[in-house]
């Protein structure tokens, strides 16, 4: 999935007033400030008040379900090698979510999990790289887990730099 693909579903949710914020790959591009690597697929925190908007506004853009693992994730996809996975949120009156997980675990999103960034130029909303890194947890990582975590490093040490 190429930048301007991300930015045209990006627009099409911030048009429909869809809170997301981007995790995986993408997410590791905002907190960066650069892309070093092909991304498959756009990951998307969603409220899960705004889930019913959301697939609609990436149905209009062409997006069907391809796995279906609601309410936990759903993942669609486009032609053109074209892939979104939504991960439903629900939140607490304190800002706490809580993301469904197979049988009966869950995923913790606390209010310190999310943040901003850029892709393209274009401010997005995105999960913090303590959140991102939680994620890279409690498994084998692929190499591009390992690539994924060499640039949550760089994105601190780039916005964390002395003097």
């Amino acid at each position: 999935m190429d930048a301007d693909e991300v930015v045209q579903v990006l627009d099409a949710l911030d048009r429909q007033a869809v809170r997301f914020w981007i995790g995986g790959g993408w997410g590791v591009v905002a907190l960066a400030g650069r892309r070093t690597r092909d991304h498959r697929d756009l990951d998307l925190a969603v409220n899960a008040d705004d889930l019913s908007p959301c697939l609609a506004v990436l149905r209009d853009l062409g997006y069907t379900p391809e796995t279906d693992w609601l309410p936990v994730r759903i993942e669609l996809a486009a032609p053109g090698a074209r892939w979104v996975d939504v991960h439903p949120v629900m939140f607490s009156q304190e800002g706490h979510g809580r993301q469904a997980g197979l049988d009966g675990a869950h995923f913790d999103y606390p209010p310190t999990a999310f943040t901003s960034g850029a892709i393209a130029g274009r401010r997005v909303n995105c999960l913090s790289a303590a959140q991102q890194r939680q994620f890279r947890t409690g498994y084998d990582h692929r190499p591009q887990d390992l690539h994924d975590l060499a640039e949550l490093e760089y994105a601190a040490t780039r916005h964390h730099r002395p003097g």
